[in-house]
């Protein structure tokens, strides 16, 4: 076993911090990490803080259980965050108890320190609680993916939460060898490479020539569904990140990108420079964009309670709230509608969302085709652009879910259509 990594004050100080934004936000946690004072840490303490907020927010259940068995009281605000800190550290990354009880205990203002170290003996005293995959999920959350996949798929869904994804890489055309070799990846089915690698991405082999990309393998099947052929027209609606868009330009179609949030444009085109690949970059609301054409492939990868996407960003389970998921559906269905009428006749629509919902997923589907009679569901076969057999779904359309290829996956859904010609 490795040597737990231990960091001073000022990194457990700083993880404090991204804690409190990660729950107190949606993307706070991000904005957090682009922070300067985050970053001018030293790398050692970067990661450290990093590290540790994740495990608190995988186990963010179970620990907040624990501590309300322990607690007469809800604690003064801020020492609730220094214990989750502190039982994440004695339960699951390796940190001593004694180191664990200290540090923590110093994180605390000096009239709660007695508290602070009370329970945080008890903690490391009774040991971590039994593995429960469904107190891993907000309570809420288990019940609707209970209801909607049924128990066993739930608990297994729950059950990846605790569990450090490894990086999913889209290469740049076919890899070579050497590279793949480089980067000790494994291919996955689709064209998408897995690497156990850690650390800053830009130091990896290939990086800094534009070979590949970051992104999970389930969030890059949307785009090879959506692929119209070399010299088809792709619109790419709500692009940012940019992993689909560099997906289709490397496939060779003409692409429209559009996104409204000028930030995440400039991620796009940061793609696009780096890997050489070009594609016309549009900074607009798609429900507004003012223009004519048509496309002979439109994707729509929409804004979404990202409920999917929680094994790199477990933040999304304890942000999203219920009324959530019915005000995105709403705007669903309208960037749906906008996305119909940009395809041309016998051109295709692909719509996917990040999100274990049926709400944004199959509800959404469903109800487009109950309003839209120029367009039939074109039916998604079991390994056509990577899906993996278990996501083909009765309805024609693909539900993936975590534990539908080994070592995970983001959950999503995805459907397919296409519109009659005239």
């Amino acid at each position: 076993m490795e040597e737990p990594l231990i960091a001073g004050p000022t990194a457990r100080t700083c993880a404090l911090r991204l804690l409190d934004a990660a729950l107190a936000s949606r993307r706070g946690l991000e904005a957090a990490l682009a922070a300067p004072g985050f970053l001018a840490l030293p790398a050692r303490d970067r990661a450290f803080a990093r590290a540790l907020v994740m495990m608190t927010l995988r186990r963010l259940g179970p620990i907040d259980r624990a501590l309300d068995a322990r607690l007469a009281r809800e604690p003064p605000a801020g020492v609730r965050a220094i214990l989750r800190l502190g039982a994440a550290q004695a339960w699951y990354m390796g940190t001593p108890d004694f180191a664990a009880v200290s540090t923590t205990v110093d994180l605390a203002p000096k009239a709660l320190r007695g508290l602070v170290n009370a329970v945080m003996r008890r903690l490391t005293r009774d040991g971590p609680p039994a593995e429960d995959p469904e107190s891993l999920a907000p309570a809420w959350l288990f019940a609707r993916w209970r209801a909607s996949h049924g128990n066993e798929a739930a608990m297994r869904i729950a059950a990846a939460i605790a569990l450090e994804p490894l990086a999913d890489l889209t290469p740049l055309g076919e890899p070579a060898p050497e590279l793949v070799a480089a980067l000790e990846a494994q291919r996955l089915p689709g064209g998408s490479l897995r690497t156990a690698r850690r650390g800053d991405p830009s130091i990896w082999p290939g990086y800094a020539e534009g070979s590949w990309w970051i992104q999970d393998a389930a969030a890059a099947i949307p785009a090879r569904l959506a692929f119209a052929g070399p010299g088809g027209s792709v619109l790419d609606l709500c692009a940012a990140p940019g992993g689909k868009t560099l997906q289709l330009a490397a496939a060779g179609a003409r692409v429209t990108a559009v996104d409204r949030s000028a930030p995440r444009a400039r991620r796009v085109a940061e793609g696009l420079a780096r890997t050489g690949l070009t594609a016309e970059l549009v900074k607009a609301d798609a429900l507004f964009w003012k223009d004519a054409r048509v496309f002979d492939a439109v994707l729509l990868d929409a804004p979404c309670t990202a409920t999917g996407t929680f094994r790199r960003h477990p933040d999304v389970l304890w942000n999203v709230k219920p009324g959530d998921i019915a005000a995105l559906a709403g705007a669903q269905s309208a960037l749906l509608d906008a996305a119909a009428a940009r395809v041309a006749p016998g051109g295709r629509l692909v719509y996917s969302v990040c999100s274990l919902e049926r709400e944004e997923g199959e509800a959404q589907a469903d109800a487009f085709l109950e309003r839209r009679g120029d367009f039939n569901l074109l039916t998604i076969a079991a390994g056509e652009g990577g899906a993996p057999a278990a996501a083909v779904a009765g309805g024609g359309w693909l539900r993936v879910l975590p534990f539908h290829l080994e070592g995970g996956l983001d959950a999503f859904f995805i459907a397919r259509f296409s519109r009659r010609q005239v």
